[in-house]
């Protein structure tokens, strides 16, 4: 055991005791670069450049097809309580499914949520891509983009 501590005073070349004092580790911690801090501050400032970069200028989750349909991003979240839209971002709208992700039984249950929500028919709105996926893309015919775009928001907000 002496013998380990012994190299390691020679290693490091300074005095055993030197070693295990707190203020020594923490001079040379700061003398090596390894600051605590700077690592949470960079990933603070991260976040409000991506969250500014969001909200200036964000391509919208509702888009409008060249055959003229409606197509919304999904993000879709099963197994919830209840049916809500609880967020939209530039990557889709986040849409809480109260059905198991099993069967197909979440995308029915979203598909009438959202033809409710819209005040549609079934039949016009469709699941286009993304089927097995949580990230989906649904299609909704015979409603404009500014009442999809206008209704999805009320229903973020409540």
């Amino acid at each position: 055991m002496e013998r380990s501590f012994s190299l390691l005073r020679t290693f490091l070349g300074i005095p055993f005791k030197s070693v295990f004092q707190p203020s020594v580790i923490a001079v040379r911690d700061k003398t090596m670069g390894k600051n605590k801090d700077k690592g949470n501050r960079g990933k603070a400032s991260d976040q409000k450049s991506q969250k500014a970069a969001e909200m200036s200028d964000s391509p919208s989750p509702v888009t409008r097809d060249k055959s003229g349909n409606v197509l919304i991003k999904i993000i879709a979240k099963p197994g919830a309580k209840e049916n809500r839209i609880t967020d939209i971002t530039s990557e889709g709208v986040g849409v809480q499914i109260a059905a198991p992700p099993v069967d197909g039984e979440a995308n029915t249950e979203l598909l009438k949520f959202l033809a409710s929500s819209l005040g549609l028919r079934k039949s016009d709105v469709a699941l286009d891509r993304g089927s097995r996926s949580r990230q989906k893309t649904i299609t909704v015919s015979g409603s404009s983009l500014e009442n999809v775009d206008k209704v999805l928001c009320s229903l973020c907000e409540s």
